[in-house]
């Protein structure tokens, strides 16, 4: 049996992050719906402390999921955003804490303005806060793909052993070749003590094109969750579309180990829905979903 990839689905947060691409909740909750109906594992809902839309859908999109997904909420490494985060998801069965804060360089430096062993502390003191409110935590080390990987395994070691159930690696600005992210994740696998027991999770961006390679890349690597998007829709160039790492792993299922359990069917029904309310539409030659995919004259 091939190791099961977990599709973690963030149209409802990232995706709206479109310019012209917000949803209100009842437009949420239609997606939200259809993502249920799509077998998604986990469906990211929402920002609950950045405005009382987003809180109301997350504890909305809690409400009917059940037990068919996981719904998670984003916030900052600061308490209040977690504390509110923790309210949002009472609605939920199954709740995720979803919590994190950048490790490049770049956003120690001129974003924190902290050392690396103050964020260490920080990501430390959120996770524990994060998993006293519920049993499943998801840390992400934001702008991953350019930071030291000597302290992105320390960070990402002392996460786990605070309480984190699930790491999130992003490559954030989409800066990454494919090879060279593979390889980051690798490293983590052979060298955090705990990672075993934890889901690695990717998150990355299109920015060069290439936000497909990188998460099928961490997949082949030992990622075992994937962050996406329906359309691969996101800010700037768009996040990893969701349709293209199903199906390529669909296709290539036994080379790389690996198979989700979505509902193929749905992925076209999913795609024209998004494109319908957010008015972000496919081009026709977009592969898997765009007119074109499946024609030729």
């Amino acid at each position: 049996m091939t190791r099961k990839i977990h599709i973690f689905d963030t149209t409802l947060r990232d995706g709206e992050q479109s310019p012209g691409a917000s949803m209100n909740t009842e437009e949420k909750l239609v997606i939200a719906r259809q993502l249920i109906r799509m077998n998604v594992d986990v469906i990211e809902a929402g920002f609950p402390i950045s405005s009382p839309g987003d809180f109301k859908s997350v504890e909305e999109i809690g409400r009917i999921a059940g037990d068919a997904c996981t719904v998670c909420g984003l916030t900052r490494a600061v308490d209040k955003d977690i504390e509110v985060a923790a309210e949002a998801l009472k609605t939920a069965k199954r709740p995720r804490i979803h919590t994190g804060l950048g490790v490049s360089p770049s956003h120690l430096r001129d974003k924190l303005r902290m050392t690396e062993d103050e964020a260490i502390e920080r990501a430390i003191h959120a996770v524990k806060l994060a998993r006293s409110f519920v049993d499943d935590v998801e840390f992400y080390a934001e702008d991953a793909g350019r930071a030291d990987q000597d302290f992105l395994v320390r960070i990402i070691e002392a996460a786990v052993k605070a309480g984190a159930t699930v790491v999130n690696i992003p490559d954030t600005t989409g800066y990454n070749m494919p090879w060279a992210f593979g390889a980051r994740i690798r490293d983590l696998r052979e060298r955090v003590d705990g990672i075993e027991d934890v889901t690695i999770s990717v998150h990355t961006h299109n920015d060069l094109g290439m936000a497909t390679a990188l998460a099928i890349e961490a997949v082949r690597n030992g990622a075992t969750q994937v962050e996406c998007t329906v359309n691969g829709l996101g800010e700037r160039a768009g996040n990893t579309a969701l349709e293209e790492v199903v199906m390529a792993i669909r296709m290539h299922g036994q080379e790389l180990d690996a198979h989700t359990d979505i509902v193929t069917q749905e992925l076209t029904r999913a795609s024209k829905l998004v494109s319908s309310i957010t008015g972000m539409t496919v081009q026709a030659n977009k592969a898997i979903v765009g007119a074109n995919a499946f024609a030729h004259s």
